[in-house]
């Protein structure tokens, strides 16, 4: 029989544990509450030490802490799997609200977040942003336009249809009415983000069509009208984005965000009526009709410029061309509905 000499057995380490099993799982450790299988595609290289709520400081700081690390894994990591599905949002976001914002135009609620141990999306999305890592990437975004000088110049932009309005009729030229329709459905374009990566051409060309078809049945002193309306249609849509972003820093649930979104777009759209009534005046256009299809443009401006489904849309701009005097205002009322609905959710308010 062949012995084994003492002096050869190493000794154990200091605060050496058995191996985990391939598997991942450890012997006794229950799963957490809530947790999703451990990320397939994440090494488990640097996940020792992310802590639930942390911001990407715990890294491991001794041998001792390595045991609760792999339970840890063992367990899963949900939100660290989350992370992973969602990581480009997460890079590309300037704030947790951004994130928020995302989570929620991919389905995920605040009832969903309690499977990742968070009380609202809000909760979760503060953890994402703390957790992804910040660096400095060449292909990331530019340098944001500062926001007086956007705003300054977008209220510039706007005042140009009605400028251009009122001098193409002062002029009393034939085609004054035709330019006074172009440029107002051209201020359409000018918010910039819309339903998807292209413009949205449908919208675009229909309301052109509408506004075009009215100006040719009502005059020249209708499209003037409308022109006219484009600033006030910037300020209240301007206003009503910078409130919204306001009101979503301050809520804590998807719930509370759209009880306080709602009154404040219905707000906005009385308001924009009024001043696109007195606009209306000032041209001597009739009010009867040029104020709902104003109001039809504001809330295209809306919808599109806050990422809403073009369909809906471009339904009821079709549905304004029906000669009927009730069509503009059954269009107008359906994409109130509409803006009701999808201006109330924390992902129509993400910057762009």
């Amino acid at each position: 029989m062949t012995t084994v000499d003492p002096g050869l057995r190493p000794e154990p380490r200091a605060g050496s544990m058995p191996l985990v099993p391939s598997s991942g799982a450890v012997s006794g450790a229950a799963p957490l509450p809530g947790a999703l299988p451990p990320d397939p595609h994440a090494s488990d290289a640097g996940e020792a030490g992310v802590a639930p709520g942390g911001g990407g400081s715990g890294a491991a700081e001794g041998g001792g802490r390595g045991g609760a690390a792999a339970r840890r894994r063992a367990a899963g990591d949900p939100v660290k799997a989350l992370l992973h599905r969602h990581r480009e949002l997460c890079e590309r976001a300037v704030d947790p609200l951004e994130i928020a914002a995302g989570l929620e135009a991919y389905g995920i609620t605040d009832r969903t977040a309690a499977r990742f141990r968070h009380r609202d999306v809000f909760s979760l999305a503060e953890e994402l942003y703390a957790r992804t890592p910040r660096g400095e990437h060449p292909g990331g975004r530019p340098a944001r336009v500062p926001a007086g000088a956007r705003a300054f110049r977008g209220f510039g932009y706007a005042l140009l249809p009605g400028a251009i309005g009122l001098a193409a009729a002062a002029a009393a030229v034939p085609w004054a009415g035709a330019v006074a329709a172009a440029v107002t459905v051209a201020a359409l374009v000018w918010p910039g983000r819309s339903a998807g990566p292209r413009l949205a051409w449908g919208p675009y060309l229909l309301a052109a069509a509408v506004v075009g078809w009215a100006v040719y049945r009502h005059g020249t002193a209708f499209g003037v009208g409308l022109a006219l309306a484009v600033a006030p249609a910037h300020l209240a849509a301007e206003a009503f984005a910078a409130e919204a972003r306001a009101r979503l820093t301050g809520s804590r649930t998807l719930e509370e965000f759209a009880d306080r979104a709602r009154p404040l777009f219905l707000a906005a759209a009385a308001l924009f009526a009024a001043a696109a009534a007195g606009a209306a005046a000032l041209a001597g256009a009739p009010l009867r009709t040029a104020v709902p299809l104003a109001l039809l443009l504001f809330l295209t401006r809306l919808l599109l410029r806050h990422g809403a489904r073009r369909a809906p849309v471009a339904a009821a701009l079709a549905f304004a061309l029906v000669p009927s005097p009730a069509a503009v205002l059954t269009a107008v009322a359906g994409l109130v509905v509409q803006a009701v609905l999808v201006l109330a959710r924390a992902s129509a308010h993400a910057r762009t």
